[in-house]
């Protein structure tokens, strides 16, 4: 793929994994396979937990891995500018809408016997749309997208998957766009963005034209696509690679320390035995 860019995004929140380095690695070959650029990108977005030190740390394990990058490296925490000017635009659409539920409100509206079992999309528990049509104007409240009327503007959504697990050309419905996945967070309340419009952005402004990541962000893919058209913004191509698991077939999180990449050059492993651990 001639002009190749993709890249890895962690979030600050913790220590690299097995999974983290499956990922970053999986990205860098596909750039070098095609000649072409592998980015590093730190999603903090959510300040409250990001911590420099992760950070630091993030770097280190990956160039220990083998892995180099062009600097300076894009922080999500810097390009709040961009993401208002975003919302702002999607506002000016009139796709948008002021949400002051909390979890606990959306899990309750979705507990009435009217609403038989709730969907799950790719935020979990689809929202119930209570304040679609209630006219807040909190500005602390958070921000959703309309997804009816989004998919009325854009049409179907599609995107080319070139991943091994599900490769080719899916095609996403207006009616599974708002059954499936609904009225998504656009900027939550507390850090006025979200991680569905901070990474459309953020890959465009990079110009990422094959975005790598877990085959568990497969379905977020349409909300993805759903805001690049919007925005008019270009869609990448996808590769939704496989998970790492653990003996239990859980997929490994940052809180599983055992399996921190630091843990293993702690006990004397080598860039090759984590390659091997993975797969490679």
């Amino acid at each position: 793929m001639a002009g190749l860019i993709t890249r890895f995004a962690p979030s600050p929140t913790g220590l690299l994994h097995l999974g983290h380095a499956f990922s970053a690695l999986t990205a860098a070959r596909l750039a070098e396979d095609a000649r072409g650029q592998f980015l590093l990108r730190i999603e903090d977005i959510d300040q409250t937990r990001a911590k420099p030190i992760y950070e630091q740390k993030i770097q280190d394990d990956l160039h220990w891995l083998g892995l180099d990058w062009p600097v300076p490296v894009m922080r999500q925490s810097d390009r709040h500018a961009a993401y208002d000017a975003a919302l702002a635009w999607l506002d000016s659409l009139g796709v948008t809408y002021r949400c002051t539920c909390t979890r606990g409100d959306i899990r309750v509206a979705l507990a009435a016997p009217q609403e038989g079992a709730p969907m799950i999309g790719p935020d979990g528990p689809v929202y119930p749309g209570t304040c679609r049509h209630a006219g807040h104007r909190a500005p602390d409240a958070a921000i959703r997208l309309d997804m009816a009327r989004a998919v009325a503007l854009t049409g179907p959504i599609r995107f080319v998957e070139c991943g091994p697990l599900r490769q080719g050309v899916h095609e996403f419905t207006a009616e599974w766009l708002t059954r499936q996945v609904g009225d998504i967070v656009l900027a939550r309340r507390d850090i006025g963005t979200s991680y569905h419009l901070a990474v459309t952005v953020d890959d465009a402004a990079q110009g990422v034209t094959l975005v790598t990541r877990g085959a568990d962000l497969f379905d977020a893919t349409a909300v993805h696509a759903v805001l690049q058209r919007l925005l008019d913004l270009p869609t990448p191509t996808y590769h939704h690679h496989r998970l790492i698991r653990d003996a239990d077939g859980k997929r490994l999180a940052k809180r599983d320390d055992s399996r921190a990449l630091a843990q293993y050059r702690a006990q004397g492993a080598s860039p090759a035995d984590i390659r091997a651990l993975v797969g490679l």
